[in-house]
Parts: C-alpha cells; structure tokens; sequence
C-alpha cells in the first residue's frame, strides 16, 4: 500500500506485484500524458471528480464511476479540488485472465466501493488466502458493473486539437461556433465538417456534451446550480436545469442524489 504525497512521483510498472493499490488526497493534480506498459489500471476517487483525457477523448469521473484503463494506454488525469484518488494497478497477464476490456467507464456499487477501498490500503505482498478470495468477488463484480457512457470524442485534426486540450486543462468553455471560426481563421462549414467526421458530432452538439461533462464536474465539487449555469454560460438557472434534465433524464439536484445513494 502507498499513501501518495502531493507531487510524489510513483512508477507502478517498476513494482513486480500482480495487484498493487495506492491511495492519496489531492488537489490541482496534472499527471501528464503517460501510460504503463506492463500494467493495467482501475482508476476511482469516493469523492471528487477526474477528467482523464486520452489520445482520441475525454472521459469524466464523479465519485460513482471508474475507469479500467489497459496497459500501454496513453491517459492524463487532471483535476482542481480535492479528490479522495483511489487507483489499482494489476499485472497485465494477471489482468487478461478477467478480462480483456478496453478503455471503459464503469459504474460503482457498494459493494464495489468497499473492496476498491481494501485493495487500496493492502501491504504490497504476495496475495494472502483471504485477499485472493476477496479478489475473487471483485472481479465478478467489475464482469457485471454496467458500463457508463460519459465520454467525449476528441477532434484530430491539427487545428482543433490542442485547442480542445487547453479547454479541459483551463477549465474554459468551448467558445460558439462564428467565434471559434474567428480565432482558427476557419470556415464554420469546414469546423462541423471536421468535427462530425472526427467526433460523430455537429460542433454544436460536440459543445453541448463538452459543457454536459463541465457541468456534472462542477455539480460534484460542490457549485451550486446558479454558479454552474453563469461558468457555462447558460442564459438562467432554469436553461440549465432543462439542459441538464435533457441530457441525463435527471434535474442537476436528482442526479447527484441519486449517485451520492447509489454510492453508500
């Protein structure tokens, strides 16, 4: 086990253990594009909320989620407040006996919850009987947790890419489409063109499930509704609330009710 520092470095491909947990508080973090070659990762925090970002999209992370990220997967983890960072690395071909899943968000149940908890705070050792067993129930649970669609194709194209990145990383709302074509010196045509092709979306929509992921972040670090519709630029906290409710069949307040339920 390894409680992590703030800006402690740590290398989980250099640790020879099948299943190795970490557990830390952090704030402001910024890990950096990196992957791990001979180890798969569960990433999960109980409280707070991660956007992670990967070659081709970005996924977000409330406390009711986890993410299974593969070996040789290139990711960055970012996030402003303070989150309770739970993360698991298992050996690859330990891993592959369970399962061969590619990158995926899934949904976190109680019972879930408290086994991540566990195998976070274990001594890094050979697995014991009583370990071995729990590990049992863990992974019959991860084969049955249902997948969670919270993630957003990121665009290719030079032009937009890194632009797309420093909106995540600075927090700022994807500007409307005419003022988007302004700062690229593009043509709006040519923006929705690239972006249906590239993300499956209208850059209007694309915007819309980018400020859907800001918003549910946002909700989670504690903002109140007037709060997020004025950093989102929504016209009145009602506008919001029907966005939100649209998007997730929940008003902002029923969503997190029923996740911070679900969570127990």
């Amino acid at each position: 086990m390894a409680v992590l520092k703030q800006n402690e470095e740590f290398d989980a491909d250099s640790i020879q253990e099948k299943v190795v947990g970490i557990a830390s508080d952090m704030v402001l973090h910024d890990s950096g594009f990196h992957f791990h070659t001979t180890k798969a990762q569960l990433l999960y925090a109980p409280s707070g909320c991660m956007t992670v970002t990967t070659s081709d999209r970005q996924l977000i992370l409330p406390p009711f989620r986890m993410l299974w990220i593969p070996s040789n997967e290139v990711h960055r983890v970012n996030f402003r407040n303070i989150v309770a960072y739970r993360s698991i690395y298992f050996d690859e071909r330990y891993a592959a006996k369970y399962t061969n899943t590619g990158l995926k968000v899934l949904h976190v149940n109680p019972l879930l919850k408290e086994i991540i908890e566990r195998i976070c705070f274990w001594e890094w050792s050979a697995l014991k009987e009583d370990q071995a067993h729990l590990l049992k129930v863990f992974w019959d649970e991860v084969q049955k947790a249902r997948e969670e669609k919270l993630e957003l194709k990121m665009p290719q194209d030079s032009r937009f890419k890194k632009i797309a990145e420093s909106w995540t990383l600075r927090h700022s709302t994807p500007p409307m489409l005419k003022e988007l074509a302004e700062k690229t010196e593009s043509v709006e045509k040519t923006i929705s063109r690239i972006f249906k092709k590239e993300t499956g979306l209208s850059y209007q929509d694309w915007r819309q499930q980018w400020r859907l992921q800001r918003s549910i972040e946002l909700l989670v670090e504690g903002n109140s509704i007037g709060e997020v519709s004025h950093i989102l630029d929504f016209s009145s906290d009602s506008a919001f609330i029907e966005f939100f409710k649209k998007h997730t069949g929940s008003t902002p307040l029923q969503y997190l009710m029923k996740n911070q339920e679900l969570s127990r």
